[in-house]
């Protein structure tokens, strides 16, 4: 059993050793060659070896001591590869850059797990097995949301997080940037944002959770840092989601731009985590135009080619009593404010829609009726994605079932960090379907799955890794392995190894029960 994570479509181990050596030479193309440098970067530190990258046209198996990054025609999956250990050379294959990218990280595996190391190690025998792998991921959404509103984290930490998931062969990070606690992102036409939207008066103590610390917290990423972000996260083909809440958990740009409210006064950023009243007013001309220019600072920022909305828990209470939104109910024709929440949503897609961008958001948009090229992402459960799936909608499934990384790891909760509360195993994780429920005519609307950490009781990257791996390793293999192939036993005796990668790359896991 080699250990790889996610386990490849096709392994057959053959006979041999091809040995790293300080002749060993990484052959690409002119369109490789970036890729090659990458794999040198990762090769030389703990070897000590030079890695030259040469381009050398055509790939021959007369070319002895090498690693070959080829491009051909032959893969219908662009994230797919073939993987050739020899005697003489290692070779991967694939029709696009992110499958020899996929096909790096399978060789990286390959290796001893001390080829993390930033040190010279000594001693050891650089060797990988003569094997032939040919792999392709089930799904083309294979994510992990990182909630940066209810705490934030450091460029280089999220910069890290985008490494280990690379290393699992994720490739959608999805920022979850506003909320009622904290606007997280500048849009330099709405300075306010940053200004007040930014910081709230206290936090929850985690062990008290109707208690407030007294201490102000706050912060933002500026564009420079969010689309260093962005670059970094693409050179490792991995798309970077934002999200911006709305029409609720708004209450934080609402403490800076009052009239954008149903009340017009007495906002102030949320301290205590849950849920708020006070939303957007979706009879206020204002509140779309704000957000057309907020989507518009954030559209330049990201290329991601879908946009997230939220969409959630959004309350109707002051809809209910608001003059300009019941006037909106009756201009448009809607029987209540579930449909206003709809009107409000499909106004915003049109707008995205516009710019060449798609909407996604959790599945409350399915309420009073879905936008008309929407994407939902399922998360109370399956049941809303299997709803939009039947309905002809691609969907993301995220369901708290399997996938919410804030919730306890152990039954024995006083011997784990504070969570939200629940209990996901990483064995249920590992057992999570994106396409339970929905049947084979709809099947191909399930994009694929996504873990979340929401951070309201996960304040600093230590935490916020202990409570994403090993899970996340557990859906890279769930999103990408084919159904058939998948066993918890094989996992958990492949994960051993994953781990022992993880202490040289500092990653701050949960052993094993």
């Amino acid at each position: 059993m080699l250990p790889l994570i996610p386990d490849p479509q096709f392994i057959s181990i053959n006979s041999g050793i091809f040995t790293l050596d300080t002749e060993t030479k990484i052959q690409v193309s002119v369109e490789t060659a970036k890729l090659g440098q990458m794999l040198a970067g990762l090769l030389r530190p703990s070897t000590g070896f030079p890695f030259p990258v040469v381009i050398d046209g055509e790939p021959s198996k007369t070319h002895q001591n090498r690693i070959i990054l080829h491009l051909t025609d032959d893969f219908e999956n662009p994230e797919g590869y073939s993987l050739f250990v020899t005697e003489n050379f290692v070779r991967i294959h694939a029709g696009e850059l992110n499958g020899l990218f996929y096909g790096i990280q399978t060789l990286r595996q390959l290796l001893p797990t001390e080829i993390e190391s930033a040190e010279v190690r000594e001693g050891v025998s650089w060797e990988l097995t003569a094997v032939t792998i040919h792999d392709k991921p089930q799904y083309q959404w294979r994510g992990l949301m990182l909630d940066v509103c209810r705490h934030m984290f450091p460029v280089e930490f999220i910069k890290k997080y985008i490494d280990l998931m690379a290393l699992n062969k994720l490739n959608t990070l999805h920022l979850h940037l506003t909320e009622d606690q904290g606007w997280r992102i500048e849009i330099k036409k709405h300075p306010l944002l940053t200004e007040i939207s930014s910081y709230r008066e206290a936090t929850p103590y985690p062990s008290n959770r109707n208690e407030l610390d007294g201490k102000a917290y706050g912060g933002f990423y500026t564009q420079e840092q969010l689309i260093e972000l962005v670059d970094y996260a693409q050179e490792r083909f991995i798309t970077v989601v934002p999200e911006i809440e709305l029409p609720g958990h708004s209450v934080a740009a609402l403490a800076a731009y009052p009239h954008l409210g149903c009340r017009g006064e007495g906002y102030a950023v949320r301290t205590f985590w849950g849920i708020e009243d006070d939303v957007y007013c979706a009879g206020n001309e204002d509140t779309f135009s704000f957000l057309e220019d907020v989507f518009g600072e954030v559209l330049a920022i990201f290329p991601s080619p879908i946009i997230h909305i939220g969409g959630d828990e959004c309350p109707k209470v002051r809809w209910e009593t608001c003059p300009k939104c019941q006037a909106r109910i009756k201009s448009e024709g809607l029987a209540d404010e579930d449909e206003l929440q709809s009107y409000f949503v499909r106004r915003i897609e049109k707008y995205l829609n516009n710019n060449g961008r798609r909407l996604i958001g959790w599945d409350e948009i399915l309420e009073g009726g879905l936008a008309p090229n929407a994407t939902v992402m399922s998360w109370r459960g399956s049941e809303g994605g299997i709803k939009a799936a039947t309905a002809g909608h691609d969907v993301v499934m995220t369901p708290n079932t399997h996938c919410y990384f804030d919730y306890y790891q152990s039954e024995d909760t006083e011997n784990e960090p504070p969570a939200i509360g629940g209990y996901i195993p990483v064995e249920n994780t590992y057992l999570f379907e994106p396409t339970a429920g929905i049947d084979s005519t709809h099947g191909p609307h399930v994009l694929g799955g996504q873990g979340n950490l929401w951070t309201e009781y996960i304040n600093t990257p230590a935490q916020a890794e202990y409570m994403t791996y090993p899970r996340a390793s557990a859906l890279a293999e769930a999103v990408w392995s084919a159904k058939v192939e998948r066993d918890f036993d094989s996992f958990n005796g492949r994960l051993k190894t994953l781990l022992e990668r993880f202490d040289y790359l500092s990653v701050n896991y949960r052993t094993i029960d």
